[in-house]
């Protein structure tokens, strides 16, 4: 079944009911495939490259014949998986085999040339990762640790989560803000037919962006697609996205009494589609990929909700913050139960990690952040489900950084305006830190590019706890080639 177009079907208001109308058969001499397959499994092949679906099916039900399923599928971890595009890749995703890989266009001789080129340190990668795993569920100080050891899973000890837990791995972690946006052709395909807000309530569509992202770029962890402000519709926001202008909301709130009138959201079941996100998502990834959760945090919603829409003086927030503390704390409190809620409903739907964006709070010195903001996102990362790792994420004042750490994070995101290795002086040796490359970076050519990199990754200096990432989202003018070779470049010059 074509999951990507049922879900455009249904995203224009059609009714589907899927019938099948034929089934693949084995080809008549299985000899050459089984030879393949038993090669997989022995460890004797790097790189297996699919054009189309029914080599998918006729591999995994041989391998089914054989009584070699579950070692194939075990195998296929350690093997760079190359799928030639869309169709190929869905089926591989239906049948749990990991994509590590589309060419930038759907034909064999580009497939070849690509896979041919990233082949090296994507199989490098994923031994690795698998190594790494495998030494780590048999240390007996690892058997003795709660949490983790009583439900292990692939993405437990990939480089990512290891990061998070500030414990070294073969190689630095990196995903991007952004990653599955406007800058790629895949994503404006799907915003040409359907609006923005269409799209976030589209769990099969949003898996879909996400994963092919993820198979583009090669890296290291996902995030759920969606938008840090659908949360504020069943709290009683007039919410509409338009075209140029962004975010508006229609009924903003400016004094006590829109306060009185923000509904507190005491479960996530009108964000089922999110949740739903989440769990298709974490089907269609490769198990090796972590996938993270997202909020906004209390302020940057607040925000948004006083505004109106985007700002550039925060006028209506800082009013209310300064002139009525208690409609402040009234609102602060509902959005922080709030987020509490929607991010513990993404765990449970399957996400590994959970991230809080605030964007906006850069506008605040130190002081005020410390007492209308802190307080608040320490309550929430406090009730989160325990175990789960919680980056907290904010831009624009380098001053907030060590009060970020301050909320009990386990990870603390960085923009560029400050250098990474003095911001992890200023949180400490006992917590890991995100960042901080400036995403106009990816506007220069290759080699510019690289040695900016390398300078993120030498202020690291090797410490176990970097994730990198940008120090904001992807820009829409990114090249796709440029954030592919920044990936490269990171696990390149990052590997030990």
């Amino acid at each position: 079944t074509n999951r990507s177009l049922i879900a455009g079907l249904e995203a224009r208001g059609a009714t589907v009911d899927a019938v099948r109308v034929y089934e693949w058969d084995l080809p008549l001499d299985c000899g050459p495939l089984e030879t393949n397959i038993r090669a997989i499994v022995g460890g004797e092949i790097d790189v297996a490259m699919f054009t189309s679906a029914n080599q998918v099916v006729n591999l995994l039900k041989l391998a089914d014949d054989l009584g070699l399923a579950d070692e194939l599928q075990n195998a296929m971890r350690r093997v760079m998986v190359a799928s030639i595009g869309p169709t190929t890749s869905e089926m591989l995703r239906n049948q749990d085999l990991p994509i590590d890989m589309e060419p930038s266009h759907p034909k064999m001789g580009q497939l070849v040339v690509e896979a041919a080129e990233r082949a090296a340190e994507i199989v490098a990668r994923k031994r690795a990762i698998a190594t790494d795993a495998s030494s780590k569920l048999s240390s007996p100080s690892v058997r003795n640790r709660s949490t983790e050891i009583r439900n292990p899973t692939p993405w437990d000890d990939t480089p990512f989560m290891r990061a998070c837990r500030c414990e070294a791995s073969s190689f630095t972690p990196v995903w991007l803000m952004r990653q599955a946006g406007r800058y790629m052709a895949e994503y404006r395909a799907i915003r040409e037919r359907i609006s923005f807000l269409e799209l976030c309530r589209n769990p099969q569509l949003c898996s879909e962006i996400m994963c092919t992202a993820v198979a583009r770029l090669g890296v290291d962890a996902a995030i759920v697609f969606s938008d840090l402000l659908p949360i504020l519709e069943p709290m009683g926001m007039d919410l509409e996205f338009t075209h140029g202008e962004g975010p508006l909301i229609h009924n903003p709130v400016r004094e006590a009494v829109d306060v009185d009138r923000v509904v507190e959201l005491e479960s996530a079941d009108a964000l089922h589609f999110v949740m739903e996100a989440v769990r298709q998502t974490r089907a269609d990834l490769p198990a090796q990929i972590p996938l993270i959760g997202f909020a906004g945090a209390p302020f940057t919603l607040a925000s948004y909700a006083i505004e109106g829409g985007a700002s550039r003086d925060w006028l209506y927030t800082k009013t209310l913050m300064y002139r009525d503390r208690g409609a402040w704390d009234a609102l602060m409190g509902r959005l922080a139960r709030a987020v509490t809620v929607y991010l513990n409903a993404q765990i449970a739907a399957g996400a590994q990690a959970v991230q809080l964006f605030d964007s906006w709070v850069g506008c605040l010195g130190p002081d005020d952040y410390r007492e209308y903001v802190l307080p608040y996102v320490t309550r929430i990362v406090s009730q989160l489900t325990p175990g789960v790792p919680v980056i907290s994420f904010a831009t624009g004042n380098s001053q907030l950084v060590p009060l970020l750490a301050e909320s009990g994070a386990d990870v603390i995101g960085v923009d560029w305006r400050v250098r990474l290795d003095e911001a992890w002086r200023m949180i400490g040796p006992e917590r890991a830190i995100q960042g901080n490359l400036d995403p106009m970076a990816l506007l220069a050519d290759v080699n510019k590019l690289r040695r900016r990199a390398g300078d993120v990754l030498q202020q690291a200096g090797g410490r176990p706890g970097h994730i990198f990432n940008l120090g904001h989202g992807v820009l829409r003018q990114t090249p796709v080639d440029n954030a592919r070779a920044l990936v490269d470049a990171v696990h390149e010059m990052s590997a030990r």
